[in-house]
């Protein structure tokens, strides 16, 4: 009986904090991904691990500790999470400063992702983003890191560290470094385009420049935008495969080796 309840007490851990990761976790966080199939893969991703696991510290055998430990999980997973998110923060980003440089932020559309207001660029990158995930078998590399951060960071021994904050401060701002590499070629464009113009206001002052400027902007930043997907593919592959190194890298910080 003891050992019924030490297996189904590490399913359930497991459990807890894979279901905290799959809340925030790029593509099974999405309003339109069903909440049954988030949770059967959690449960999925528990009946994989869970056997593996043998280095779990319960603080008290009372309804505060246990409250106490799946409240840890549940802070872990989101953190792993948000961790495997940023990259898909600063492609939304990216997406807006596009969208914003050719002129199609004046129709946003819908995001069937999230319950925001979305562009037709963001949209674009993030799908690029997803079947790069998949195509280079990244998801099977996380599940191995998945299951590393329960060697790095036992069940209840999590711990808040200066170290951590400071780690995930720098990533948070390399988001804007992320997107201002993904937007580099439309705004490089977009910044000709401008010069161009106001030469040409300078030579013929009865040219409307927004208005001739509008359609000129458009075109050269879609045909930009196409053209370079390859180049942003590339920039994507180099982030898209950290993300198993940085779930080590946060496990490592939680548990202060």
């Amino acid at each position: 009986m003891d050992h019924l309840n030490t297996v189904l007490l590490a399913w359930m851990i497991v459990f807890t904090r894979a279901s905290a990761l799959f809340a925030i976790f790029p593509l099974f966080s999405s309003t339109n991904f069903p909440l049954r199939v988030r949770i059967a893969l959690a449960a999925a991703l528990a009946i994989l691990v869970s056997p593996s696991i043998s280095n779990i510290v319960v603080p008290s055998k009372t309804i505060s500790g246990l409250v106490l430990l799946f409240t840890s999980e549940v802070f872990i997973g989101l953190l792993l999470g948000f961790t495997s998110r940023l990259v898909f923060y600063a492609i939304d980003f990216a997406g807006s400063i596009i969208s914003t440089e050719i002129g199609l932020n004046f129709v946003p559309s819908p995001d069937p992702f999230s319950q925001s207001q979305s562009t037709a660029p963001g949209f674009i990158l993030y799908f690029l983003a997803a079947m790069l995930l998949l195509t280079f078998d990244m998801h099977h590399w996380l599940i191995l890191a998945f299951r590393k951060t329960y060697e790095l960071v036992p069940p209840g021994s999590a711990v808040i560290r200066e170290a951590l904050m400071s780690d995930i401060i720098e990533r948070s701002s390399v988001i804007f470094l992320i997107a201002i590499l993904l937007a580099s070629p439309v705004l490089a464009v977009s910044f000709i385009i401008s010069l161009v113009f106001s030469i040409l206001n300078r030579a013929v002052p009865q040219m409307n420049v927004f208005v001739e400027s509008f359609s000129v902007r458009v075109i050269a930043g879609l045909l930009v935008f196409g053209l370079s997907l390859l180049l942003m593919a590339q920039h994507l592959i180099n982030y898209i495969r950290r993300l198993p190194d940085d779930l080590v890298v946060i496990s490592q910080l939680i548990s202060g080796s």
